[in-house]
């Protein structure tokens, strides 16, 4: 008898334990998705997504070359040749700051090809945000 209240304390123990992880994969996605309820202007939202699930960062940095060009180097060769950063981010234009990275941008518009018009132009304004540094 011993053992079977034993084993029934510790399924128990065990299944609370996994709803508990459970319940913290959901606070992690709501707080996730929540953020960008918290960005206030176009700039803030596109500094998120630029820095977060865009995974731009990666790629390029504000005052230097990594992989990409940086990011005050894209804001002026768009704003000089006036381009459109979110026909781009879509897959519908040619690139124009560097193209010889172009097929290493490629690998994501998978994520950029899934973001709304305002995702995208919130970025173009972070991006854009970056002349008077």
């Amino acid at each position: 008898m011993k053992k079977v209240l034993l084993l029934s304390a510790v399924l128990a123990f065990a299944s609370c334990k996994k709803e508990v992880s459970e319940n913290t994969d959901t606070v992690t996605e709501t707080y996730s998705e929540g953020e960008s309820a918290k960005a206030t202007t176009p700039e803030a939202l596109g500094k998120e997504i630029f820095e977060g699930r865009g995974n731009c960062t990666s790629c390029h940095q504000p005052d230097q070359k990594i992989i990409g060009p940086s990011i005050k180097e894209i804001a002026k060769i768009y704003k000089d040749k006036k381009g459109d950063i979110p026909t781009f981010l879509k897959g519908n234009a040619d690139p124009i700051v560097d193209p010889s990275q172009f097929s290493v941008m490629q690998t994501n518009f998978g994520i950029t090809k899934a973001m709304s018009d305002e995702e995208l132009k919130a970025i173009e304004t972070y991006i854009y945000s970056h002349l008077s540094n």
